[in-house]
């Protein structure tokens, strides 16, 4: 399968622009003087379906020839993508197929049973998901859109880069660095390759939880290394098992990091982000908020964007966030 390039990024925007919402731009004085920098948050949270997932899934099924489309799609997902994929196929008619850990949070499974998918459940730590997806597939005949791992959805997920970089140049700021949430690394090789081409200068990190930090070991190793899969599964958006084969093609020559962030530092982020910039963000999509706030990066006296990405929390679990 092709490497997705910056210009299949733009083609992607152009493609998805009449699905999707072009998210602002949040700024808070807390955030700028807690870090010393100018900081930048894409709050994809406020995407339809509540995570960046919307992009890919709808490139990727926009990419789809008729005949495909008609067969329905099926994808394996925690819950952001699964929900993306159910909302992309009712958008264009099509039927879709999510298989979802048993563990998944709830909220995630009714949002995705309401854009009127069927869902299948499986045992996270001992199911190959990939093999699970493909054999789904093939009994209906259908197309399976994975989560991270393809060009199309690559290539959409690198969108909200492209907004954040003209938004940013509009208000006369150049990024220095963007921090990104990753799992198996479709964002943040989305917006590599993104800011690769429209903005070459600013320096991309990948944002991992504790015991989920295959992307950051796999760069210092030269090569793919899995997870054991016995990490806290706090931040369920972001248990990808290991890189994808195309993920980390395009990552370990463009990033310029990959830091990690604890469950303790996650909730402190999930509460500032409703405390300050008033919004609702699950645990993995505030990892990118959490390391600015820790300051696992650098960033004072730099301009700096963070993708907080989703908003899809369980009420109990969003409740620890508030009281940790």
């Amino acid at each position: 399968m092709r490497l997705p390039n910056h210009d299949d990024v733009r083609a992607a925007s152009a493609r998805i622009a009449p699905y999707v919402l072009r998210t602002p731009v949040l700024r808070h004085p807390v955030l700028d003087a807690l870090t010393g920098g100018i900081i930048l948050v894409k709050p994809e949270a406020l995407q339809r379906t509540g995570s960046f997932k919307l992009r890919g899934a709808t490139n990727a099924a926009l990419c789809l020839p008729e005949a495909a489309r008609a067969a329905g799609v099926v994808t394996h997902s925690s819950g952001n993508h699964g929900q993306a994929t159910a909302c992309a196929a009712k958008m264009l008619g099509m039927s879709a197929l999510i298989a979802m850990p048993a563990d998944a949070p709830a909220i995630k499974v009714a949002s995705t049973r309401r854009w009127g998918a069927e869902i299948t459940f499986f045992d996270r730590r001992t199911t190959d998901r990939e093999t699970l997806a493909a054999g789904l597939a093939a009994a209906r005949g259908g197309t399976v859109l994975p989560p991270f791992d393809h060009p199309d959805v690559i290539a959409g997920q690198g969108t909200l880069a492209l907004e954040l970089i003209e938004d940013a140049r509009a208000a006369g700021l150049v990024l220095d660095d963007l921090l990104v949430c990753t799992g198996g690394g479709g964002l943040v090789a989305g917006c590599a390759l993104a800011v690769e081409g429209a903005s070459p200068t600013t320096r991309v990190h990948a944002v991992e939880p504790e015991g989920w930090d295959d992307t950051r070991r796999s760069l210092d190793a030269g090569t793919r290394i899995a997870n054991d899969g016995q990490g806290a599964t706090l931040c369920d958006a972001l248990l990808s098992m290991r890189p994808g084969a195309l993920t980390f093609a395009i990552n370990q020559p463009r990033l310029a990091s990959a830091v990690v962030v604890s469950n303790a530092e996650v909730f402190q982020a999930m509460r500032f982000a409703f405390e300050h910039l008033k919004i609702v963000v699950e645990p993995g999509g505030a990892v990118a908020l959490a390391a600015a706030l820790a300051g696992k990066l650098p960033l004072a006296g730099r301009v700096a964007g963070l993708v907080v990405s989703g908003g899809n929390v369980d009420p109990a679990t969003f409740q620890r966030a508030l009281d940790a």
